[in-house]
């Protein structure tokens, strides 16, 4: 489902929609270890959540289901303010191509 997204959100041209995308990228990586880093899924989980919120905004459809989404993330996940960004994980999307 991840790859789905990534896929979708790759020619996406919303502010947000690419920090949305490299955060899911490291997600997926992360879920694809045998042992994922819990601190680490649950922050990007909480961002996601965050930035979902945010776009929703912008959206002309599916505006309220993204809302309800963002809110459901942030509620599953933890902030964490502190965490480093995982740029080798958002160099290498598995299925959407990074687009400067």
């Amino acid at each position: 489902m991840i790859e789905d997204w990534e896929a979708a959100l790759a020619d996406v041209d919303v502010p947000g929609a690419k920090g949305i995308l490299r955060d899911l990228t490291s997600l997926r990586k992360q879920l694809e270890k045998s042992e994922p880093d819990a601190d680490r899924v649950h922050a990007l989980v909480h961002r996601l959540g965050t930035a979902t919120t945010k776009i929703a905004e912008k959206a002309d459809k599916w505006q309220d289901k993204l809302k309800a989404l963002g809110e459901a993330l942030t509620e599953a996940g933890v902030d964490s303010p502190d965490e480093d960004e995982d740029t080798a994980a958002a160099a290498a999307p598995k299925r959407a191509p990074k687009k400067k």
